[in-house]
């Protein structure tokens, strides 16, 4: 079952955690759904619970690529409370499900009383852009099977479980590759036995062959994510 917290706010100490917390509303968040756009003035900050939302660079084509996805363990647009409200890309919600958010100007009027909030989002946009520049180098020397073993781990870390409302379409737009690319090595993970696929969802059967299958790309996103949850609580 995913999950209903953020592991983010759950890192927090305690009176720190309850602040944000007391600035926050529930909200449920569709596929597909832009939360905002490039060079958007932001007014909203998201820290997902069972949503996924992808960071992604439009290009004239009408292509995106994707830099980076953010879940439970993570916040989105926190830049914006830190030192500016426009987006440099796109939020587009990947999996559907709920997000705890607040405005921007309330966040940042808290900031100011509780330094380790600060401490902690900037943190977060360090582990941010470092999963960036590791998708960037993935992207550029990794074959498309490690690559879809990866961002699928991924994603259902991030979802808090192993069911994914994704089609090879989506997926294909998300990794830059062709979709029967992706359809054709799907088949093969799923001939292999690690995953299912039916009808618009994914099911992860063995995570530990995918484990095996994916690019080391996948641990060191995870690792960056762990240690920073991690020092937050010393």
């Amino acid at each position: 079952m995913p999950h209903n917290n953020n592991l983010l706010l759950e890192a927090l100490p305690q009176q720190e955690r309850q602040a944000v917390k007391g600035l926050l509303k529930q909200t449920e968040l569709k596929h597909h759904q832009v939360v905002f756009d490039v060079h958007d003035s932001v007014g909203e900050i998201y820290f997902p619970t069972n949503a996924v939302i992808s960071l992604v660079i439009p290009l004239s084509t009408g292509e995106v690529v994707e830099t980076a996805m953010v879940g439970r363990d993570g916040v989105v647009a926190a830049a914006a409370a830190l030192n500016g409200r426009v987006s440099l890309n796109r939020g587009v919600v990947q999996i559907g499900g709920d997000c705890l958010f607040c405005t921007v100007d309330a966040l940042k009027a808290l900031l100011q009383d509780h330094p380790a909030v600060r401490s902690l989002l900037g943190a977060h946009e360090q582990a941010l852009f470092a999963q960036a520049q590791q998708s960037a180098a993935c992207n550029a020397t990794h074959v498309i099977e490690s690559r879809l073993a990866r961002w699928l781990l991924r994603a259902a870390d991030l979802h808090g479980g192993r069911e994914l409302p994704l089609t090879p379409e989506y997926i294909a737009e998300m990794l830059g590759v062709r979709r029967t690319s992706v359809t054709m090595v799907a088949r093969t993970l799923q001939e292999a036995g690690m995953m299912q696929y039916t009808r618009g969802h994914l099911r992860l059967v063995d995570v530990a062959a995918l484990l095996v299958t994916a690019c080391e790309c996948y641990q060191r996103v995870k690792l960056n994510y762990d240690a920073l949850l991690h020092s937050s609580n010393r």
